[in-house]
């Protein structure tokens, strides 16, 4: 097993989502890898938490990734966050993401988590998984 994909797998991800056009569209440029400080968007999205499981076999070192991309928005109603969410979903599934260190096997939506926030707003989980092998 290697961690040693992660930092690419990561880089990847953020580069796709930053330029896909429905991404674009639904939060402008306010992608994050980190929680923005300050004054927020009234809507975003942000890379989050990861996972990752040795996949390793007699054909080489490989890795499950499971990580997570949140949409939060200050709107009371969830159609924002939904079509953000949505057009994350579409941009990342089956993406041909090209790494700086190995390669992306696949790329799949687990599932998703809609939540009221305390203060009003929305957010909306998504878990994905990545198969990636070094080369």
């Amino acid at each position: 097993m290697t961690y040693a994909l992660a930092s690419a797998l990561q880089q990847a991800v953020f580069q796709h989502l930053s330029v896909d056009a429905g991404v674009v569209a639904a939060v402008g440029t306010d992608l994050f890898d980190a929680m923005p400080t300050g004054a927020l968007p009234q809507i975003y999205a942000v890379l989050g938490s990861e996972e990752v499981l040795d996949r390793s076999d007699q054909s080489g070192v490989g890795a499950r990734h499971r990580f997570t991309v949140s949409v939060f928005t200050s709107s009371a109603g969830f159609i924002l966050a939904k079509d953000a969410a949505g057009a994350i979903s579409d941009a990342l599934v089956d993406a041909p993401l090209v790494l700086t260190r190995g390669r992306l096997v696949g790329l799949w939506f687990e599932r998703a988590t809609a939540q009221r926030l305390k203060d009003g707003g929305r957010s909306i989980t998504l878990l994905f998984a990545a198969r990636v092998e070094d080369s």
